[in-house]
């Protein structure tokens, strides 16, 4: 991995530099011939976090852009405003001043800040002229199981609310019956619904059966127009893992070579350590290549993996780590 130049590290992302995806008619024959060979997935996989190892001030380089590509989130049942406007501030300044001054760095943020609908103008205003969008999760987050007029409405009114990008969850049972059709006029009503607002579309991987649907369903929620494929809420049992990474991102790569649109990827649930974060960058570098790397078309969905990142950059700077307290996210 080449070390991250400071233009790179320190743009303030997301900016839309792409064409938006529109869609395109569902093709099964293409859906169902979507292939995933297991085991040859699953080695690959295992041989990552061996295979890109960045030391010193190129680790350093590539944590800065790791944190400029991660939603920050809060999505607990006992979110309160203030809990939120703390996450904001966090966002707007992820690492201390003292670390980004020893590290000849000017100013950087994430790529967003996620939250539940309720909060979302507490968020907005938070966030107000700093340019980081809100993300809201809606359409009866994590389940996805309410009425889809019920989903549907949730995302007007968090797009009303000031929502600049929206984490929808698909229907499970759509994927497990391969009722492809259904899926993709699901998706195609929401991404209608998020009008000017980006859409996620979150997968929930770890609830799909097989690698081989998380591929067909990756392809026809890109069909019906998302914006991002996301993997999981985060409140699976198993969320992101690095062999269903690399079945969404080849997904992406063939939607890309067919339509010549870039589809954004958001891996989430279960990252936490900034060795974790550097792998899935190297990941995406590997099979995608650099224009990926930045946060309109790459995030991290992550509440605790900011604070290991600012502990190992801390380590870089002074050579001690600090406890973990010392880099609380509210």
């Amino acid at each position: 991995m080449r070390e991250v130049g400071r233009d790179e590290t320190t743009s303030h992302l997301p900016q839309v530099h792409e064409a938006r995806n529109p869609g395109m008619a569902l093709d099964l024959d293409w859906v169902l011939s979507a292939r995933a060979n297991t085991s040859a997935i699953e080695r690959r996989a295992a041989t990552l976090p061996g295979r890109r190892s960045v030391k010193k001030e190129y680790q350093a380089a590539w944590l800065l852009k790791a944190i400029t590509c991660i939603d920050l989130t809060t999505l607990a049942g006992d979110d309160t405003p203030g809990r939120v406007r703390r996450l904001c501030a966090k966002a707007r300044q992820p690492v201390r001043q003292d670390l980004l001054d020893a590290l000849g760095m000017g100013p950087i943020h994430t790529g967003a800040v996620c939250v539940y609908h309720d909060m979302v103008p507490t968020a907005v205003a938070a966030l107000e002229g700093t340019g980081i969008p809100v993300a809201a999760v809606s359409t009866g987050f994590p389940a996805g199981l309410s009425p889809l007029p019920l989903r549907i409405a949730e995302i007007g009114e968090s797009v009303k609310a000031g929502a600049r990008e929206i984490d929808i969850v698909i229907s499970r049972r759509h994927v497990l019956t391969g009722n492809w059709q259904a899926l993709y006029d699901e998706m195609k009503a929401m991404r209608e619904a998020c009008g000017d607002a980006h859409v996620k579309a979150i997968l929930a991987t770890g609830e799909l059966g097989s690698l081989r649907n998380v591929a067909r369903a990756s392809l026809v929620c890109m069909m019906a127009g998302a914006d991002f494929i996301k993997t999981s809420t985060g409140k699976e049992s198993v969320n992101a893992t690095l062999p269903v990474s690399l079945v969404m991102i080849r997904a992406l790569r063939d939607y890309f070579d067919e339509t010549g649109y870039r589809i954004g990827y958001k891996p989430a649930g279960g990252i936490s350590k900034a060795k974790d974060a550097l792998t899935y960058l190297a990941l995406i570098k590997d099979e995608l290549g650099n224009r990926w790397l930045q946060p309109d078309l790459f995030r991290f969905g992550a509440s605790s993996l900011l604070g290991d990142i600012e502990r190992q950059l801390e380590h870089h700077v002074t050579g001690r780590y600090s406890a973990n307290y010392r880099h609380a996210m509210a």
